[in-house]
């Protein structure tokens, strides 16, 4: 995404005349979701001067900056821990677009805890950047790939970047440690704690310019026949 995020975080870059972050923040607001936690490293400043407390939208939000470099996924959710309490929480990359409903987060949380889970994942087709996938899906549940109730058509899909997880999936991470959470979650998989589901609807990694000035294309010709 150089050079423009030699001087704007991506999560600020904008798409349908407004930052990237900012469509994941009223999608959450008119789901009801309005305790925030933004984690960021670099240009994290900007950030925060750009969305302040979070009034504006309805929501309340908290910072965790990342020093003095980036912790990855894990590492990053382990040093907010402090500020997101005890109760399993939603985590939503900052440089994608999806359309996904978060209205269904809340019930996927409380399933968590009925059925004893570490985490939800919201997985979506494969993109052309990445075909090959990342997990299997079946009635529900993601799997180990060697798993027996996996059939043919059980093929792998890509992880959105949507999740929701228990505290303890991050408690034992030192702070300040970075962290993948692949790991983490393959761990979770092969003892069979792990639910997912679905979405078919848009989505897209926002990895590159030709993808940003795509996505922008499609948000402004949307917003003028007024389907945003």
């Amino acid at each position: 995404m150089r050079p423009l995020t030699d001087h704007t975080p991506k999560p600020l870059l904008q798409v349908g005349g407004k930052p990237l972050i900012v469509w994941h923040i009223e999608r959450l607001a008119r789901a009801g979701i309005t305790d925030l936690v933004i984690n960021h490293a670099h240009l994290g400043a900007q950030i925060e001067n750009a969305l302040g407390d979070g009034s504006r939208y309805g929501v309340h939000i908290r910072y965790s900056p990342e020093h003095p470099s980036a912790l990855e996924t894990a590492g990053g959710i382990a040093h907010a821990l402090h500020l997101l309490g005890d109760e399993p929480f939603v985590v939503v990359n900052g440089d994608i677009y999806c359309d996904y409903d978060f209205a269904h987060l809340p019930a996927r949380a409380l399933a968590l805890l009925v059925n004893h889970d570490a985490a939800h994942l919201v997985l979506i087709n494969n993109p052309p950047h990445h075909p090959s996938g990342d997990f299997q899906l079946h009635d529900g549940r993601i799997l180990p790939t060697d798993d027996r109730r996996l059939t043919t058509d059980d093929s792998k899909l890509t992880f959105s970047g949507i999740g929701v997880y228990k505290t303890a999936l991050f408690s034992h991470i030192a702070r300040n440690a970075k962290t993948p959470l692949a790991p983490l979650l393959h761990a979770q998989i092969a003892l069979g704690k792990v639910s997912g589901e679905h979405h078919t609807g848009r989505w897209l990694d926002v990895g590159t310019l030709q993808r940003l000035e795509q996505l922008d294309n499609e948000l402004r010709t949307s917003q003028n026949v007024g389907n945003v």
